[in-house]
This record gives C-alpha cells, structure tokens and sequence, in this order.
C-alpha cells in the first residue's frame, strides 16, 4: 500500500496527489477527470473513460446448440448491454438457439437481424433492477417447487410434476440476473452504487442465489422421477418423505431470514439455528432409506435419489446460512 498525505489547498479544499505509475498505466494525464465512488468506508478512484465498453461482439461461424447458447448467456452476464453475433452466413438452427436463449434471459430483445448479423439489446437500467428483489423471488420459487415436487411424487401426479419442471427456467432467469449484477459490481464501482449495496452483500448474496438455483434443480429431478416410477408409494414413505421435505424448506426459509435479517444479532441467531437443524437431516434421511429396503430394486433407486435431492436441498440452506453468519461478522477495517 502506498501512502499519500492529505493537503489542504485555498483554505477548504482537500487534495491528494496520485501515484504517477498508476496515473500512466491508466493513460491518466493532465485535465483528464477521474471518478471517486464511496465504498464501505474506502473511496475508490477510477479513471472516466466515455468510449462505449458496453457493447461485444462475438464471432458464432463454429458454434451450434448448446456451445452457442452458454455463449449469449455467458455475454449477458458479463454485463454486455448490446450483444452483436455474427458469421459469414447465420443458419436457421443458429437462429433458434439464438432466440432461445434472447426468451430465457431477462430484458433481452434482438434489434437487427440479418443473414450475417444479429444484434441483441438488454433494456433494462443496472439502476432499476433489485438483486434483493431478484433472491427473494428465486428463493419463494425454489421452496415452492420443492413442496410441489414432493406433492407430485406422492399423488402420482404428472400435471404438477410438468409445473414443477417449467418453474425450473424462471429460477435459472432469475439466476442470470444476479450474476449479471454481481459480476457488474465487482466491474464497477459506478454500478455498487446505483444498486444501493456493497460489493461485500452482492457478493453473499449472489453465493445465496447459486444455492437455491441448486435447490430448484433439485426440485426438478424429484418431479421427474414421478414419471419414472410405474406403483404407488407406501404410505409410510410418503410420510416420512413429506417430512423430510417439510424439514429441509424450514431451514432454507430460517437461512434466508438470517441472510436478510435487520441486525447482526438476529441474523447470528437464524443462521446458528439453520446449521443445528441440518445436522438432523442425516438421521431422517437415513431413517427414510431404511424404508426403502422392502420395495423393488427400482423403486428403491428412484426414491433413494429422491431422498438424497432432500437431504442435499437442506445442506443448501446451511450453506445459506453460513453465508449469513459470514455477512453478520464484523469487518476488519481496509
């Protein structure tokens, strides 16, 4: 760390002077400005650069399926606000995962389409969207869509288990979203501040984020085996998976109101008592196996899976709660 003294020039205005090598590997000069943005106590100096960084451009003549779609996705989320693909002659098939991928993404609309060229917009302002906003809604999703599969699974219906898959790609926008705005905070301490949080609370809670993203998926994979399995379930497993799951969503909803809890103190109460329940769920889950011994191999199999979706849902709130226990502790100061 350098260190500069604080002067204070025509009587009231504090000045600093800047490191020169730091001033040349930025392409700082005389008369240029320079940005200073609060931060939890730091003041951070950047350079203003008003050439237009928002926009990308990416190659897609090799990309097909998937391969092209993480990349639109992989664009969107490292904050590019216009996103041009291009190829000497963009095929039919590269259209569809193009629009695909435009459909499963959040403020997205293609602008120009051409034989060569697409170009897509975001239109929403870093300043109007809420990453609180953003988990709150995928974690009341993915409790949900845990308590629904579970339903499904146990009355044997294909209808939720359908609903259960569908809300899959809403918590996956959603996920995007956050890591948009995550990754655009850490870019830019411009965007910190027009999302009213710290780096450190976008950082928690885009960890939050990719927990309960893993629990909808987990959601999923419990609806589906309601297509897989071809008898009834015996009552007594059905209880016990019932409460299995009635378990794991109380501590993903006791870690989350840990995660947004108004003071430290309460915050380390709910997260301390999230981790205590998780350790419970090793027994049920094991309890609920047991029962599995006298049904078919392939009954077994599936539902085995299913208890370990459950089990693994709840090691994902205690992961959410350690996060609350971390974003609780007091800082250290820069």
């Amino acid at each position: 760390m350098e260190r500069r003294k604080v002067q204070v020039t025509g009587g009231s205005t504090f000045t600093v002077s800047i490191p020169k090598d730091w001033a040349r590997d930025h392409s700082v000069e005389a008369g240029d400005e320079v940005g200073f943005h609060p931060d939890s106590g730091s003041l951070l100096l950047t350079p203003i650069d008003d050439t237009d960084t928002d926009k990308g451009t990416l190659t897609i003549t090799d990309m097909h399926g998937e391969e092209l779609m993480r990349a639109v996705m992989t664009m969107y989320v490292s904050g590019f606000d216009v996103l041009a693909l291009e190829a000497e002659s963009i095929d039919p098939d590269q259209r569809r995962v193009i629009r695909d991928a435009t459909q499963g993404l959040v403020g997205l609309e293609v602008l120009e389409e051409t034989s060569q060229r697409v170009v897509i917009q975001d239109l929403l302002d870093s300043s109007e969207l809420s990453i609180h906003n953003a988990v709150r809604r995928m974690h009341l999703i993915a409790v949900s869509m845990l308590e629904d599969a579970v339903t499904a699974l146990a009355t044997r219906d294909p209808d939720i288990a359908r609903d259960v898959t569908n809300r899959d790609d809403d918590v996956d926008r959603l996920w995007y979203v956050v890591s948009r705005i995550f990754r655009g905070a850490l870019r830019s301490p411009t965007v910190a501040q027009e999302i009213g949080i710290t780096r450190e609370v976008a950082f928690d809670y885009h960890s939050s984020a990719r927990q309960l993203e893993r629990v909808a998926d987990h959601a999923t994979k419990i609806a589906t085996a309601t297509h897989d399995l071809n008898d009834d379930i015996p009552e007594d497993v059905v209880d016990a998976l019932e409460t299995l799951q009635a378990d794991a969503t109380d501590i993903i909803e006791t870690a989350m109101d840990a995660l947004f809890a108004d003071t430290a103190d309460e915050a380390t109460a709910l997260a301390t008592q999230a981790r205590a329940q998780v350790r419970d769920i090793d027994d049920q889950a094991r309890d609920v196996d047991d029962r599995l011994h006298g049904l078919t191999a392939h009954h077994a199999q599936h539902l085995g899976l299913v208890v370990d979706s459950l089990s693994r849902s709840a090691d994902y709130g205690g992961n959410i709660a350690e996060t609350a226990l971390q974003k609780a502790a007091p800082t250290p100061n820069p």
